[in-house]
């Protein structure tokens, strides 16, 4: 087992080996190492102000010339140090070169007036990085996307968009030293795992070594992307007890498209997963553009999402309608059960001890299955769903023949509405059918009130967008939604 982690930081390797396996990036920067330009503001992943960026190596591994490095803004808040392993840190004080000449995001927030107390300055530019090395020519939308999970109370958000559009994209220092920063990655790949000393904390390699830690530790806290977990430290002070920390595991953040699947390694963030399954099923594009944030999505896991057994997790309802399944995996044995069994109380799921989340198999679209989704929220982006739908029908010669309503924040766990779809089975998906499927809602769910939203304001809601959709159905070329809005008007949404 190795003792340390390793990662490439202003063109050296640095090498840690007593920093608490939850000890935050945030403040190992500012307390360990005195690196204050990467600012504390929520503490909780919320406002940006704490965003660095992580450089990973992906292309063909192993292959010099087909590998690249991608860029990626996170939270540093509430990620751990080992999630720093075998990575490239860039932060606020890197970008100008040697000379003290700005980089061209940071010029470009000059010239534009892009800061006034300057706070939450260091996070933009960090975001806008991350933008400069992933879209040659990003456009209102895409910079709007970018920027949700940052925050600015004073400066107000035109002059910083303003910098966006003209920060250009000549090659700067990361994109030249990119071969050399490469090697350095290479060299601190690890294959074997990493055990924190005093055996509290362990990052395995590979999903063996992880399945092997599990059947010893049934009990560890398993942390992935930590964008839940992370929060438990920092506003809970929780003692997680023994971790063990996925995000690391490349053979399980793969995705693939085979037989009618695709299918989606546990430890693949939602980006990721985002990139393969929005073209596929628009309005899971619409949906993952709003989960949490840029910074968020970059370092979730559609895996830990479902692991999570959150009854408002933003992807499940989506996911059920579809009828994806889950892959887990004990020790050398695996099995695979339909995503809505996996769900059996408040927070608890199927999983045995010393199972895991392996990955998600989610079915490639069908001509004759209908598909949309909708997250309800106070706020467009950043926001806990009130109510999340997702909804799935088969049609045979107009006649419904299969349906899956799926809903979120409606019950104690993700939960289809069985009587509901029973409403519409053996039905042209018409208003009259629509109208019945809202009504059976009230026997498949007694939602609660909470600071979210009333119980009946859910109940009534749920029954609206089933209504919605079948409208959608019916006028296609109607702008229903804000992001369908936006791109109508030719604004952002």
């Amino acid at each position: 087992m190795a003792d340390c982690v390793r990662f490439v930081h202003r063109g050296q390797v640095v090498t840690l080996s007593d920093v608490p396996p939850t000890r935050t990036v945030l403040d190992y920067l500012r307390e360990d190492r005195g690196r204050r330009g990467t600012k504390e503001g929520c503490n909780e992943g919320d406002c940006g102000a704490c965003t660095i960026v992580l450089g990973t190596r992906v292309g063909v591994l192993g292959m010099a010339e087909a590998e690249s490095i991608q860029y990626r803004a996170v939270n540093a808040c509430i990620l751990f140090v080992t999630a720093l392993d075998g990575k490239e840190l860039v932060t606020v004080e890197d970008l100008a070169g040697p000379d003290g000449t700005l980089h061209p995001i940071q010029q470009a927030m000059v010239d534009h007036h892009g800061s006034q107390c300057g706070f939450c300055t260091p996070g933009f530019v960090m975001s806008l990085f991350a933008l400069y090395h992933t879209d040659a020519e990003p456009d209102r939308t895409r910079i709007d996307a970018a920027l949700a999970g940052n925050l600015c109370r004073c400066t107000g958000y035109r002059p910083i968009v303003d910098a966006a559009r003209a920060m250009g994209r000549a090659p700067d220092t990361y994109t030249a030293q990119m071969t050399e920063t490469l090697a350095l990655l290479r060299s601190i790949e690890r294959r074997e795992t990493l055990s924190h000393p005093g055996g509290t904390a362990f990052a395995p390699a590979t999903s063996d070594q992880l399945a092997e830690l599990l059947l010893t530790h049934p009990d560890a806290t398993i942390v992935a992307g930590g964008t839940d977990v992370g929060l438990w430290v920092t506003k809970q002070m929780r003692d997680l007890g023994t971790i063990i920390h996925i995000g690391g595991i490349r053979d399980l953040a793969g995705i693939s498209r085979k037989d009618g699947f695709i299918t989606i390694g546990a430890t693949a963030t939602v980006t990721d997963a985002a990139e393969i399954l929005a073209p596929l099923y628009p309005d899971l594009g619409d949906l993952f553009r709003r989960y949490g944030s840029e910074q968020v999505r970059s370092s979730a896991t559609l895996g830990g999402n479902i692991a999570n057994g959150s009854p408002i997790g933003d992807s499940m309802p989506a996911l059920i309608a579809l009828g994806s399944t889950l892959v887990l995996r004990c020790g050398g044995m695996t099995r695979e059960m339909p995503l809505e069994d996996f769900f059996l109380s408040y927070r608890k799921t199927a999983l045995q001890p010393g199972e895991f989340v392996a990955a998600i198999r989610v079915p490639e679209p069908s001509a004759d299955r209908l598909f949309a989704c909708y997250k309800i929220s106070k706020r467009f982006d950043q926001d806990i769903s009130a109510v999340m739908a997702g909804f799935g029908l088969t049609l045979q010669d107009g006649i419904v023949t299969a349906a899956r309503l799926a809903f979120g924040g409606m019950a104690g766990t993700p939960k289809r509405a069985t009587n509901a779809e029973a409403a519409l089975i053996g039905h042209p998906f018409d208003a009259t059918a629509a109208k019945q499927a809202a009504a059976a809602l009230a026997q498949d769910f007694q939602p609660l009130t909470d600071m979210r939203a009333s119980a009946d304001y859910r109940l009534i809601t749920a029954g609206n967008l089933i209504l919605k959709w079948q409208m959608e159905q019916a006028l296609p070329p109607t702008a229903t939604r804000v992001p369908a809005f936006a791109r109508a008007i030719g604004g952002a949404a």
